[in-house]
């Protein structure tokens, strides 16, 4: 196994602690609070299938790929890029990583901040004293115009991150992991089974899974591309930094299999919550960002012991968030320790500080700086935007051409195929065909009809 001789980088002490670090880091406000609304806005069932197609045609290849950067090289994005292509402009494809990890905490620090209130909230019982989803939407949006409380959770889910991260990958990430995503999924479970008995619950199913595909334009196949990268943590560095930690007897294709089965089931695990109840309590799904916040109060509110559900939903609501939050911090704070030589204190201290900093114009956007628009989207609004459809894209089909043309996929399969056989790895030359002229051909093709719109 390799570890860094100052031993600040840190490494899994299991393969399953992996896996469920990794499904942690994909599975977060992604799935939970941005899946269903993007789903309601862009028109239901057809969004759905054009999600899956691009997690499976386009996202497992790519994750692959970047768990095998990360342990070929055992360092962070910037460094992997740099070790296998010295002094070239490849580099900068690791630099994107940074910074898209940077600037997508700083907007999910403020997401998670709000996680937090509804915690408290829960248990205070004020957000269940709406008989409507309309009255707890107003609720959440009087919340979220507040100045004060919204820094105060954002420095509370930031600070909370910084803890774990400071604590290393096995002692803080790892232990976190282990036990938080396994009930994450018993709760979301039984919150779906309570949702399918509501009034009109077929209604939502049916526009959850009907596809209607007059809805389909080339924007709405960038945003299920965009959804797919943010969902899975692909672009933004996270799981080159995670696979760097990897230890070479772990195989890294069962373990990309599970992450992506995992977070995709979450993610459609959610949208059999919140659509129904959407239907039920007569909500429009394009709510939008809120949706999670508006419907659910509503729901708990109406159910036997809705009160302790919806405080136990909140909690690992915001445990989700904290393991994306992590995952998402540790890339930043592997760069200064790889490339700039810091202590982990000094870097998790630092970058954490930093990445608050930069998000309290996210906090303010919906409250001080609400009328602050350029191009008819707020500060939150646009960090979203240029992270999810531009940054993750981008990176993911440069990553994409990286492996299979320039370092080459000869050397990729050989990292991958450690201590794995043709029987293990039966897909290998699929995998091959796809990063080499699907995957970034398909990504690109997208990605340049959004950035040059007919």
């Amino acid at each position: 196994m390799k570890i860094e001789s100052n031993n600040q980088r840190g490494f899994w002490k299991s393969r399953w602690g992996f896996i469920l670090a990794a499904s942690g880091s994909a599975v977060g406000l992604g799935n939970v609070w941005k899946f269903p609304y993007v789903v309601g806005q862009n028109g239901g069932g057809a969004f759905v299938l054009i999600y899956l197609a691009c997690i499976f045609v386009i996202g497992t290849p790519i994750m692959l790929a970047e768990f095998s950067l990360g342990r070929k090289t055992n360092r962070n994005p910037v460094g992997a890029f740099d070790q296998l292509k010295p002094n070239s402009l490849w580099i900068g494809i690791g630099y994107m990583g940074v910074f898209a990890g940077f600037f997508i905490l700083s907007f999910y620090g403020v997401v998670g901040g709000w996680t937090f209130a509804y915690i408290v909230k829960s248990i205070t019982g004020s957000v269940l004293e709406f008989a409507t989803p309309k009255e707890a939407a107003v609720f959440f949006g009087d919340f979220i115009g507040n100045t004060e409380e919204v820094l105060f959770y954002h420095a509370l889910f930031i600070g909370t991150c910084i803890a774990i991260v400071l604590k290393g990958v096995h002692g803080g990430i790892e232990k976190a992991c282990d036990i938080l995503m396994p009930t994450l999924v018993v709760i979301l479970f039984l919150l779906m089974l309570r949702s399918l008995t509501l009034d009109r619950a077929m209604d939502g199913i049916a526009f959850y899974l009907t596809p209607d595909f007059s809805k389909v334009n080339t924007n709405v196949i960038l945003i299920a591309l965009g959804q797919a990268f943010f969902s899975l943590s692909l672009g933004m560095g996270c799981m080159i930094t995670y696979g760097s930690y990897l230890s070479e007897k772990v195989s890294l294709t069962s373990s990309t299999v599970y992450v992506v089965i995992f977070d995709t089931l979450i993610a459609l695990l959610v949208g059999m919550v919140i659509f129904p109840a959407v239907f039920s309590m007569g909500l429009e799904p394009t709510e939008g960002p809120g949706l999670v916040f508006s419907v659910l109060p509503t729901v708990f509110a109406s159910m036997p012991l809705g009160h302790g559900v919806a405080i136990i939903f909140f909690i690992l609501l915001a445990i989700a968030a904290i393991t994306s939050g992590i995952s998402l911090l540790e890339v930043v704070v592997a760069y200064f320790i790889d490339q700039r030589g810091w202590q982990r204190k000094k870097a998790v201290l630092v970058v954490g500080s930093a990445i608050f900093a930069f998000g309290i114009p996210s906090g303010l956007s919906f409250g001080i700086m609400a009328d602050v628009k350029l191009l008819g989207m707020n500060f939150f609004d646009h960090i979203d935007n240029i992270a999810s459809n531009y940054f993750l894209p981008l990176g993911g089909m440069l990553t994409a051409v990286f492996i299979g043309w320039v370092w080459g996929t000869k050397n990729a399969h050989e990292e991958i195929e450690k201590y794995e056989n043709k029987f293990s790895f039966p897909w290998s030359e699929c995998w091959g065909f796809l990063i080499r002229y699907i995957t970034p051909v398909a990504v690109g093709i997208v990605f340049i009809a959004k950035v040059f719109p007919s």
